[in-house]
C-alpha cells in the first residue's frame, strides 16, 4: 500500500470514528414551551443556567434538587427543613398552594388554582435542565 492511500484510509477512519462519537452523545432536550402564566413567576425567578437568583431562586435545574439548597440564595428555614426533592408533581403541588405545601415559606405567591395552568408551569420548570 502506498503512503497516499494509507493516509486516506487513516483520515477516513478518524472522520468515521469522530462522527460515530458525536452521534452517540445524548441529545440535550430543549425546555418545554414557556406558558403565558409563567410571566407572574418570572417577576421573581430567573430561569437561565448560571444566572444569579432574583427575589426568588433561579429555577434552572430545580427538578431533582433538594429544596432550599441552591447556593447563593437565602431560603426560609421552613423551605430548608422541608426535605422536598423537587419532581414535576411536587412543583405542581407547590405552585397550586405554596403555603400549604411548605408552611412558613417566604414565597408570597398565593397559588395557581387552575390545575391545568399549574401543570403547564410545572412542566416548563421541570424541563429547565
Amino acid at each position: 500500500m502506498v503512503a497516499g492511500e494509507f493516509r486516506k484510509r487513516v483520515i477516513g477512519a478518524v472522520i468515521t470514528s469522530a462522527i460515530a462519537g458525536i452521534a452517540a452523545q445524548p441529545a440535550l432536550a430543549a425546555p418545554a414551551p414557556k406558558p403565558p402564566a409563567f410571566a407572574v413567576c418570572g417577576v421573581c425567578h430567573k430561569v437561565a443556567a448560571g444566572e444569579k437568583s432574583g427575589i426568588g431562586p433561579n429555577l434552572w435545574g430545580v427538578a431533582g434538587r433538594k429544596a432550599g439548597t441552591l447556593p447563593g440564595f437565602t431560603y426560609s428555614p421552613a423551605m430548608k427543613a422541608s426535605n422536598i426533592v423537587w419532581t414535576r408533581d411536587k412543583i405542581a403541588t407547590y405552585i397550586a398552594d405554596p403555603k400549604k405545601m411548605v408552611p412558613g415559606t417566604k414565597m408570597i405567591y398565593a397559588g395557581q388554582k387552575d390545575p391545568k395552568v399549574a401543570a403547564a408551569i410545572a412542566d416548563y420548570v421541570a424541563s429547565l435542565k
